[in-house]
């Protein structure tokens, strides 16, 4: 009965894997570096015209293509980002992270957040103002040239954007950027004319290609927003399938606080507006060449009116960076952005599993090592559920005392499988015994190794997390590999069939497994113990594509669990034998 316990607890745990398996599509390294190679090599069309289109459900006024010139840009020089604004348009177009690389290889290049429109992956935020129905204002487009009062904007000092439109009216933008990902946005309208003026500010992230979704259905990317305390995540088939002419908008919401923007895994581009303005978020789709444009971003519900001799401005803040927690908490509280934190798809167990990251990034910034910190994590796990794991083995001493008996009414009762049942039943209540507490703590564990494996995948802080020796990378698998002896045949296996990935890691992880079996020996029937003997394999092979890190927690976790099964083991021979109780003796394979 031990057995069958053990073996139902693996098979839940093997349908946790298979279904990771089976929601989690993986790319094989020659795959990989098939798109990667794509990427490299695609230059930009001479003719690519650039996507000009208004926010979804702001206007049906269309913009022009800008006529081709060459382009003037303002640096960026922040302490974590480096690029430009183009101020054709006064986008924000061009920008890489200083602190992230697209691999662990050396050499490799930096993570580019922002494009610009003619580039193969245009990914890019406009500000600007939308017109009244009717509305004879001229205002900035994508063909308007700004000029700005210095020659490049730092995190020490803003930078102004200005343009007159020749009708007495001067449009400004004030950019700031702080020590992080944040730009500050005044937008000001100064009136010289003799009429009052009025205007809609927008402000919208736009993304000319439709990306690879790598995260499947763990992580979410694609359009996102909060607003009014209400989440949004919609797919890229959606704005396409969904939006309709002549706004072009599939979504919208109108609220007074919030943000919207556009997620990848562990990237974000959004705009947020001035909390507790009234505003209307939306997400469109703009068919055009190619991918189209997808549109998420904001417009204000009343517009900024301005009257002659007068100024008004509107405040608004544009993230373009990486999702690091504890960042995106330090701007939800500064900037009283709601549920910003959010960007980072925990998910519906977000109860569970944030607060074990937060343990995970404690643990690693007193260590300093994430392996360490998954390992130190392990044993806080393992106190924890002591006192269950402490009952667990107790009932699996009793059960191996019951054995004789319980071996006695199968052979009694092997033609009459209710009274069997009915005598096993009763017996187990004469001695006090669950058969079903074996399965508790392996049960209790599954959401922690499901909040574990969440956390690796979709927090940046554990993205190129070193271990020691060959796994530089913590949230990727253990790309060595058994069917190439381990590098030394210059050959990929995996260009065969994904499964033919196997590293020293998930083989360790597999010999603890085994181990694990040896210690808890137990009578079975043929068919239990060929279905016993081939967990360890299954799980190995399971295994190999899930992150390193999971792996070595899993075997550090075995580790942990036969050395405290043989504590509560010996301290139990202990207390039977003061008691004046034989120990059950061990049972024969």
């Amino acid at each position: 009965m031990d057995t069958k316990r053990f073996i139902v607890a693996t098979l839940l745990s093997a349908m946790v894997l298979v279904g990771f398996e089976y929601f989690m599509p993986k790319q094989t390294h020659q795959q990989a570096a098939q798109q990667s190679a794509q990427a490299t090599s695609q230059t930009p069309p001479a003719n690519r015209p650039v996507p000009a289109a208004p926010i979804a459900g702001a206007s049906s006024q269309p913009q022009s293509i800008p006529a081709p010139q060459a382009e003037t840009r303002l640096p960026i020089d922040g302490p974590k980002v480096s690029g430009s604004i183009d101020l054709l348009g006064a986008r924000l177009d061009d920008m890489v992270l200083r602190d992230y690389h697209e691999t662990i290889r050396k050499g490799s290049p930096l993570v580019r957040i922002l494009e610009p429109a003619r580039d193969p992956q245009p990914n890019y935020v406009e500000i600007g103002w939308m017109n009244l129905p009717g509305g004879q204002v001229r205002v900035p487009d994508a063909n308007t040239v700004w000029t700005a009062d210095a020659p490049k904007l730092t995190g020490e000092k803003p930078v102004t954007l200005s343009w007159d439109n020749g009708q007495g009216v001067t449009f400004q933008i004030v950019v700031s950027i702080d020590s992080h990902y944040m730009f500050a946005v005044e937008q000001r309208i100064v009136n010289h004319s003799a009429q009052p003026v009025a205007l809609y500010p927008f402000a919208r992230v736009d993304r000319a290609y439709t990306p690879v979704e790598t995260g499947g259905y763990l992580v979410h990317e694609g359009p996102i927003s909060v607003i009014d305390g209400r989440m949004d995540e919609s797919s890229y088939k959606s704005l396409r399938t969904g939006a309709t002419p002549p706004a072009n908008q599939s979504w919208t919401r109108a609220g007074q606080n919030g943000w919207a923007g556009i997620t990848d895994k562990y990237w974000l581009t959004a705009v947020i507006p001035q909390q507790g303005t009234a505003v209307t978020g939306s997400y469109g789709y703009q068919a055009n060449q190619g991918a189209g444009i997808y549109q998420v971003g904001f417009i204000a519900q009343a517009p900024t009116t301005v009257s002659p001799g007068m100024t008004a401005a509107t405040t608004s803040h544009v993230f373009a960076g990486a999702k690091e927690v504890n960042l995106l908490e330090h701007y939800e509280s500064s900037l009283h952005i709601p549920d910003f934190w959010k960007a980072v798809d925990f998910g519906w167990f977000a109860f569970l599993t944030r607060p074990i990251f937060y343990v995970l990034d404690w643990l690693n910034t007193l260590l300093g090592n994430f392996g360490l910190a998954l390992m130190a994590f392990t044993l806080l796990v393992k106190g924890l559920f002591f006192p269950l794991a402490t009952r667990q083995f107790r009932s699996m001493g009793k059960m191996r005392q019951l054995q004789p008996k319980v071996q006695e009414i199968r052979e009694r009762y092997k033609g009459d499988q209710m009274a069997m049942n009915q005598h096993m039943m009763a017996l187990y209540k004469n001695e006090g015994v669950n058969p079903a507490a074996g399965c508790m703590p392996a049960l209790v564990q599954i959401p922690v190794f499901w909040s574990l494996y969440k956390d690796l995948y979709i927090t940046i802080e554990m993205r190129h997390a070193p271990f020691f020796g060959w796994i530089q990378d913590l949230s990727a698998p253990d790309l060595t590999n058994l069917f190439n002896l381990f590098g030394l045949i210059p050959w990929d296996p995996t260009v065969l069939s994904p499964f033919l990935q196997l590293g020293v890691w998930p083989i360790l992880f597999g010999l603890t497994m085994y181990l694990q079996q040896k210690l808890n020996p137990a009578a079975m029937d043929p068919a239990q113990q060929r279905v016993f003997q081939m967990m360890p394999v299954l799980f190995t092979f399971f295994m190999a594509r899930q992150p390193a890190g999971l792996v070595i927690y899993y075997c550090w976790n075995n580790l942990l669990t036969m050395a405290q099964q043989m504590l509560i083991q010996r301290r139990l021979d202990g207390a039977l034998k003061k008691g004046g109780v034989p120990a059950a003796p061990a049972v024969r394979k």
